[in-house]
């Protein structure tokens, strides 16, 4: 296949992750939403662990309801409700929240306005730390990518990701399409450009093929961002937004194998499955650490249901060592 042809099928099997990113945003951030913000004090914490040299709290915010985008299936109207109740004001003061429950880290996409805001979050005192994967497109040149990551670094970035959407392409199987020729040089490449910057490196996925690419040409990244739920929930075979991990049981097998950290993510198939089923099932079949999408309400509930779960037999005597 021409190299033509392949840039060609990967923007035509990039088209739905370009909707995705396109589709949300974190709105801008004004000086005036922190002014004369409270130090922050912990009041609370959870267990955490170490990703690359970074302390994780085992527990990380998810971004997604940060920037309104949701996953509510069929029901399209929950969008525009998120955007209307995640607003600038909410969207920190949630991240102030959290950071008082022991939630150090948030894993985000750069979405527009996600940078700027992350810039302010941090001038104004917050002190989470960012875990973001660029969306910019990933070629043999790099330029783009490069640059993407070089904003982010300049703007305080803690730790970088490959996007699941991107890394799915480039191993074969796009998010919700059809299979491509596996460009797994890409992924190297694009491993290779963030470790340039000096900072933890991770690949998210959707479809376990990244993780086996990953694997069998031992890319250099220090972790994993990859789905995992099961699929005993009355959504799951909707096809409509609505499952995000094919074969939990084959997931399991696979991470059994993986010697690296694992932050498991859509472990609730955005909100399809019960936040301490869902959190019990991650930990106790393998998962290092988990994203948790949450609005401001649910963070006191969420992280007293992690810290009971970390505590059950069937985590504590699980199979797989702990990573991180």
């Amino acid at each position: 296949m021409s190299q033509k042809m392949n840039r060609r099928d990967f923007v035509k099997a990039t088209a739905l992750g370009a909707t995705m990113a396109g589709a949300a945003g974190m709105p801008a951030m004004p000086k005036s939403v922190m002014a004369n913000p409270q130090p922050i004090t912990a009041n609370q914490q959870i267990p955490a662990g170490e990703i690359a040299g970074m302390k994780i709290g085992r527990m990380l915010l998810g971004g997604n309801l940060l920037t309104h985008y949701t996953h509510s299936r069929d029901l399209r109207y929950v969008y525009n409700l998120a955007a209307h109740y995640n607003t600038p004001e909410k969207i920190f003061e949630t991240m102030r929240i959290a950071e008082a429950h022991g939630i150090n880290a948030v894993v985000i996409h750069t979405a527009k306005g996600v940078v700027d805001g992350m810039r302010e979050y941090k001038k104004q005192g917050g002190k989470i730390q960012w875990i973001i994967c660029p969306t910019a497109p990933i070629n043999e040149e790099m330029a783009e990518y490069t640059q993407s990551c070089q904003e982010c670094i300049d703007a305080g970035v803690d730790a970088l990701y490959l996007w699941g959407v991107q890394a799915d392409v480039l191993a074969g199987r796009p998010l919700g399409g059809s299979p491509v020729e596996p460009r797994p040089e890409l992924i190297k490449k694009a491993v290779a450009t963030m470790k340039s910057f000096g900072v933890p490196v991770g690949v998210a996925a959707h479809n376990l093929e990244v993780v086996e690419v990953c694997e069998k040409e031992k890319i250099k990244n220090d972790f994993y961002l990859k789905t995992f739920h099961s699929n005993k929930y009355p959504t799951a075979n909707l096809n409509y937004d609505s499952s995000w991990c094919e074969d939990a049981e084959k997931v399991i097998e696979m991470m059994a194998k993986v010697e690296k950290p694992w932050i498991a993510y859509k472990i609730m198939a955005a909100g399809a499955i019960a936040p301490r089923t869902a959190l019990e099932y991650a930990f106790a079949n393998g998962a290092d650490f988990t994203a948790f999408g949450m609005f401001d309400f649910e963070i006191d509930e969420d992280t007293r249901l992690l810290n009971e779960v970390l505590e059950l037999d069937s985590v504590k005597n699980r199979a797989r060592k702990w990573f991180g």
